[in-house]
């Protein structure tokens, strides 16, 4: 045992968990979540916090009895609603209330069990509204009822629902964010950072570079600070997909093809918020195929929320933290950040200039390497869950950007949108490398130019030049600005 899992498990304990990434067939033919996942390892594991055999069989009852299969729901549907039973389900649940009737219903969506076929009554509604209110779905445990129907005054037959009888959200464990930021004291830089990537699943030992590791850690950003807007283009098999939509619950990934207004920002017809509501972020990956539902419309839509964080429109207003990302796979002969035709397979959107001085960084994801059998993660590493719910509370910690800020000499004629942009993503960059300072002089310069600077300054500085070939007229040949670290 290296002494890096040493002092992770010495620092850490019950947070800490065994993963095999490469004999994660017995998760993966169930489509568990990664958050989850960690979950049940924790809850079965052995005295020496291993997932071994005996584990796996009582796992294996406890998703049998828990998390059925989608196939398998008519069953307990029948128990429901034929044999009185009431069933409880670990699963996602959305609700709705109606703005006309004032009706509360449900959606399962993991088990395609819609809002007309529910109903959620007052009484349940005012034990449960705090925990099911504020986002788009929440895991949880799900007590399921039925609710007969009855004969109305004109004899007709009231159609019986499936109910709401009890909720616990899913957040197994109290955490302590305070105790997160003094455990990081304990480690180096390189140690932390071995760490950060056994948390999302990657085996550190599996990479070449430091760069690999690097790189793979900065889609994190959107993850550990407010409202950062990222673009990356990498080749097939990189883990786009699986960091942003497997990792954790508090963000969205969006498949390519047609997106709407409706979907992102508002829904006129139901009357309800979009996805960006309801998410620290939300990433749209297959970017090459991507079509907008009327386009210029929704393109402004973009440009002014990515500016704001605000929508206006439809009748509706609202704010939101979240940050918008960016997906798209790239062409080998491409993979040069300073190639004219980098973005030439990426739709009209991507080539305005307007557009993309809304995005604060380029993520270079041919820097990452294609997942193999050597980066899955095999070792002690914290709880996925537990991990992306510490990035989730670090959001809300505004005193990184103000140490930050401190640190910074920035030039006072900067290009506003330029210095924000670094700010920003250097700030992203210190809360999950340096969760541990609480003022200026706790900070190592060298460190925090070399993994927090640096990078920010290179992923803006690929925004600017595609910026200039767009518009070289008002950006051709303009630098981002000279900000340094304070001598």
């Amino acid at each position: 045992m290296d002494n890096t899992v040493i002092k992770l498990r010495e620092h850490f304990a019950d947070m800490v968990v065994y993963k095999d990434l490469s004999q994660s067939n017995f998760f993966k033919a169930l489509s568990i979540p990664s958050f989850l996942r960690d979950w049940i390892v924790k809850r079965f594991q052995n005295d020496e916090g291993y997932f071994d055999e005996e584990a796996k069989k009582a796992a294996t009852e406890f998703i049998s009895a828990h998390l059925p299969k989608p196939k398998e729901f008519k069953k307990i549907v029948n128990r429901i609603v034929n044999d009185f039973q009431q069933v409880k389900l670990l699963t996602r649940i959305t609700t709705n209330i109606s703005i006309h009737t004032g009706e509360i219903t449900f959606n399962l969506p993991d088990y395609a069990l819609l809002d007309k076929e529910t109903k959620i009554t007052q009484h349940m509604w005012d034990d449960y509204k705090d925990d099911l209110l504020g986002v788009e779905d929440i895991w949880g445990i799900v007590e399921l009822g039925y609710l007969p129907g009855d004969e109305t005054q004109k004899g007709e037959a009231k159609k019986g629902k499936i109910t709401l009888k009890s909720f616990k959200k899913f957040q197994p464990y109290t955490i302590d964010l305070n105790e997160f930021k003094n455990a990081r004291r304990h480690f180096t830089t390189e140690e932390w950072i071995n760490v950060l990537l056994g948390a999302i699943d990657y085996n550190p030992e599996g990479y070449d570079e430091k760069i690999h590791k690097t790189t793979m850690l900065s889609r994190l950003l959107p993850f550990v600070e407010k409202r950062v807007n990222l673009i990356e283009l990498a080749p097939k098999g990189t883990g786009k997909s699986y960091v942003f939509g497997n990792i954790g619950k508090y963000g969205s990934i969006v498949g390519g093809g047609t997106i709407s207004r409706a979907r992102v920002f508002y829904n006129k017809s139901k009357e309800e918020p979009g996805i960006i509501f309801y998410n620290d972020f939300v990433a749209f990956d297959e970017i090459q195929t991507l079509t907008l539902h009327d386009a210029k419309d929704l393109a402004s839509a973009f440009k002014t929320y990515m500016e704001f964080g605000e929508y206006q429109g439809d009748a509706f207003q609202g704010s939101s933290d979240c940050g918008i990302v960016f997906l798209g796979n790239i062409l080998k002969d491409r993979m040069n950040e300073y190639d004219p035709t980098m973005l030439h397979e990426l739709p009209s959107l991507f080539k305005e200039s307007a557009f993309l001085d809304r995005l604060h960084g380029f993520i270079k994801g041919w820097d990452i390497p294609r997942m193999n059998d050597s980066l899955a993660m095999k070792g002690f590493g914290l709880n996925s869950e537990y991990f992306t719910s510490i990035l989730n509370m670090l959001r809300d910690d505004a005193s990184y950007r103000l140490i930050v800020e401190g640190v910074l000499d920035i030039p006072k004629k900067a290009d506003r949108r330029d210095s924000e942009a670094i700010i920003r993503i250097a700030t992203a960059f210190t809360k999950l490398l340096m969760p541990h300072i609480r003022e200026v002089s706790d900070i190592d310069l060298e460190e925090f130019n070399t993994y927090c600077l640096g990078p920010a300054i290179e992923m803006r500085a690929i925004i600017k030049y595609h910026m200039g070939l767009i518009d070289p007229k008002e950006y051709g040949g303009k630098d981002v600005p000279d900000i340094k670290v304070k001598q």
